[in-house]
């Protein structure tokens, strides 16, 4: 069977600290949709300041998850900005959690990214009707109650991230392929967790 590229592990913390601040949670995202973009143009979907969008962009390249888009930075003018990987990024909590620096950063991160993501899906919900009923036939949130052990929640989860990863290639190489007619971005959130009733 091929390997797959797998999205960057966060193994340090200082890394991990720079999604603390949820404005670059924000950009980080806006970015990796995009593909490409300049400060202005960020600044502009965040209603804040192009120099502090550029400042916080610059902390993202610091740590590494952002760069300049070269080939769209070449005048000299405006700085183009792309993530470094189209894989993305995740953590393992059990890596970084280990002081209470480190709890407390995994802590905000985990905080910062639900958040964002219960913002990203109550947006979708108050423009729903504006979607239309294509749209909103095909959308869904599903919860399932389950009895796994960990070995088998962490084999779900590597099922889950295949099945995303065919349905993003399938997506990407249909744009490529100049099939754009009624595509648009998708957001899909799956949580797998432990609880007691």
């Amino acid at each position: 069977m091929p390997q797959h590229p797998k999205p960057e592990r966060i193994t340090d913390l200082s890394r991990l600290k720079a999604f603390t601040n949820p404005l670059r949670m924000q950009l980080y995202r806006l970015l990796y949709a995009a593909g490409t973009a300049t400060a202005s143009q960020l600044a502009e979907q965040v209603d804040q300041a192009p120099s502090l969008v550029s400042y916080h962009l610059r902390k993202l390249a610091e740590h590494g998850f952002v760069t300049e888009a070269g080939a769209r930075s070449a005048d000299g003018r405006e700085r183009w900005w792309e993530v470094t990987s189209e894989e993305g990024w995740g953590y393992r909590e059990s890596d970084l959690a280990g002081t209470p620096e480190g709890a407390a950063a995994v802590g905000a991160v985990n905080r910062v990214l639900v958040d964002s993501r219960a913002a990203q899906y109550r947006t979708y919900l108050d423009q729903g009707a504006a979607w239309g009923k294509e749209w909103t036939d095909a959308a869904f949130s599903a919860e399932w109650l389950l009895d796994l052990t960990p070995a088998e929640l962490a084999e779900m989860s590597d099922e889950l991230e295949a099945l995303a990863r065919r349905w993003r290639k399938r997506g990407k190489a249909a744009k490529a392929a100049g099939d754009t007619e009624g595509r648009e971005h998708v957001s899909v959130h799956l949580y797998g967790f432990p609880f007691r009733p």
